[in-house]
């Protein structure tokens, strides 16, 4: 991300106690208010709207569709990982509009408020100090943070706000010895845990923040205050792990949470911590070369290890801004090629930069920033992922903690004037912006580019009114929603990848998975995926629907077609959809591109 003006500069000034800010402070805190909805309703809007794909966009509102209808995480449903997420996204059912542009909408709010938050929280600067320079900093982060990701619930984004705004909230209440601020950002730490087990260390780093904050260890060990607070704190933290495990034991659900969530094939990261043994490629003549990321890598590691000797010797004030200056222009040149070229490990750069700008702000203040460590940390936790293992949902924000840990101890520089910064700050801003919108229209999300989007979902069910996709696509959706009106049931599943159909069709799912992936499958899943269908034998009053179309299919804008045989093959991931279909002793249907089985109601 380019910067006009000296970073140090875009930084909120320090206003004096006694000073009255200005303009006051109910007008500012709605200023902040507007600019991150606003901007959160824009993204969707411009960026987030266009594009549609079957399989994972509706995934987690799935699984909260079932959560509303009384249905109990790991006893009723399996799912690989705890169900945090779809409890939070119920609440997307109750805004008012399109349950997908809603549901769009919020996830975008909830990244621009961890942006604002790790900001606040790295430059230790109240949000309310920040200048409009600053601010639309922190906005054309946030944009990065979302680059090319689709909008929609998903929980990594959760995982994200909830450990970033819990860590705000944390602070605050240390800071201020307030009770409420503290205990809130503890709570959120907790509900973190329980998204996916990647974010389970934010529920250590919480109490580590809050048993060696100065603020806690005043009085430590010497009163029973202390020790009450302590415990209640710690209380807090752990209230809704104990709480969501003492429901699923209560549903006779214990077992098979524990053989779901620890079964699943783990994820360490590795890719991000030791990416470049896998990322060389070779030349014609057998030379193996690095790929551009490993080389900014090694490109801002030696500007950080100059950074550092030219501070350790306190001299050279010209050389340590220059080194700042091209320690940015690196994290700029690592941002541009993620949103302008095609390397897939960006993010990783900005990783890397991020911790070894964390080395050269802990010499510059001789103590180690927390805030910057939490950002590394929870950069590490996105990447504890099966499908993007890498960082790209926090770009944003690991750029923005690189370049203000290597301000931390530069030499002062004259101001340029609050203009000039708030200048500086529009245009990187707008340069985001407008980065982040080339960038989906090239290729949103398992979609084809913008020019090719010309239908509205809308005109299939207005839950999905706005969601603009290819005509493929349209085709498909448009096909699933004549075989529901064609065959009439009260248990309907649509197999393997259409988990978007139950919250828009208001369908009600007979198998205790919505998204049967071979990852998906753990635990006693498959074993439950059968016996279940041969209860629906029993029951009757069933339409279970098997797509023929490939996913891939859909995403090029490929063709499908508008009718096919009975007997035609289906999609399948692990052969699971073709045993359910064998088993299954209804009516073999045919409805556009899907085939099934049907019992109509006795």
């Amino acid at each position: 991300m380019a910067v006009v003006a000296p970073v140090r500069q875009l930084l909120p000034p320090v206003l004096p106690a006694a000073a009255p800010p200005w303009p006051g402070r109910r007008l500012r805190m709605l200023l902040h208010a507007t600019w991150i909805t606003a901007l959160a309703v824009v993204a969707e809007l411009r960026v987030g709207r266009f594009g549609f794909h079957p399989s994972d966009q509706g995934f987690v509102l799935a699984q909260s569709w079932r959560i509303l209808h009384g249905e109990i995480p790991h006893a009723d449903i399996v799912s690989a990982r705890p169900l945090a997420s779809a409890l939070l996204h119920t609440v997307d059912f109750f805004v008012p509009g399109p349950l997908f542009v809603v549901s769009g909408v919020l996830s975008m709010l909830e990244l621009t408020l961890a942006t604002v938050a790790l900001a606040a929280l790295v430059t230790r600067r109240p949000v309310l100090t920040w200048g409009p320079g600053f601010t639309a900093l922190v906005a054309g982060a946030a944009l990065v943070n979302l680059n090319g990701f689709p909008m929609m619930a998903w929980h990594t984004i959760d995982g994200i706000a909830l450990i970033a705004c819990g860590a705000w909230a944390l602070d605050a209440g240390l800071r201020s010895g307030r009770a409420w601020p503290r205990r809130l950002g503890l709570f959120l730490f907790g509900v973190a845990g329980f998204v996916k087990q990647g974010f389970l260390a934010g529920i250590v780093l919480a109490a580590v923040w809050l048993l060696l904050h100065p603020a806690s260890r005043a009085g430590a060990l010497r009163t029973w205050r202390w020790w009450w607070r302590t415990v209640a704190d710690l209380l807090v933290l752990g209230a809704f792990p104990l709480a969501y495990v003492a429901v699923v034991w209560l549903a006779d659900g214990y077992e098979s949470m524990y053989a779901q969530v620890a079964t699943g094939v783990p994820a360490y990261g590795e890719r991000l911590v030791a990416f470049w043994v896998d990322e060389f490629f070779f030349t014609p003549h057998g030379v193996p070369l690095p790929h551009t990321p490993v080389s900014l890598i090694f490109l801002f590691a030696g500007i950080a290890g100059l950074l550092i000797v030219v501070r350790l010797v306190k001299r050279w004030p010209m050389v340590d801004r220059a080194l700042v200056l091209a320690g940015t222009a690196a994290v700029s040149a690592a941002v541009w090629q993620g949103l302008f070229g095609s390397e897939p490990r960006w993010a990783d750069v900005l990783w890397w930069s991020a911790a070894a700008a964390l080395v050269v702000a802990t010499i510059s203040r001789r103590r180690m920033p927390p805030a910057a460590v939490l950002v590394v940390a929870l950069g590490y936790m996105i990447s504890l992922s099966w499908g993007v293992d890498t960082p790209s949902l926090l770009a944003g924000s690991l750029g923005l903690t690189a370049v203000l840990c290597l301000v931390e101890g530069m030499p002062p520089v004259p101001s340029p004037g609050r203009r000039l910064t708030a200048l500086a700050g529009v245009v990187v801003l707008v340069a985001a912006g407008a980065a982040v919108v080339q960038r989906h229209d090239r290729a949103p999300y398992l979609d084809l580019p913008r020019a090719a989007l010309t239908e509205d979902l809308g005109t299939v069910n207005p839950e999905m009114r706005g969601v603009i996709t290819n005509p493929a696509t349209h085709r498909y959706v448009s096909q699933l929603n004549s075989c529901l009106r064609q065959f009439p049931a009260s248990k309907v599943a649509v197999l393997p990848d259409n988990a978007f159909a139950y919250p828009v069709f208001s369908l009600r799912n007979p198998y205790p998975l919505e998204w049967p992936l071979p990852l998906e499958l753990v635990g006693d899943g498959p074993l439950r995926m059968i016996m279940r269908t041969e209860e629906l034998n029993r029951e009757g009053d069933y339409l279970v629907l098997f797509q023929t179309v490939k996913p891939e299919t859909l995403a090029a804008g490929g063709t499908v077609p508008r009718w096919v045989s009975p007997d035609a093959p289906i999609f399948d991931h692990a052969d699971l959809e073709n045993d359910i279909r064998a088993i299954l002793t209804g009516r073999p249907i045919t409805c556009g591109s899907f085939v099934g089985k049907w019992a109509p109601a006795r």
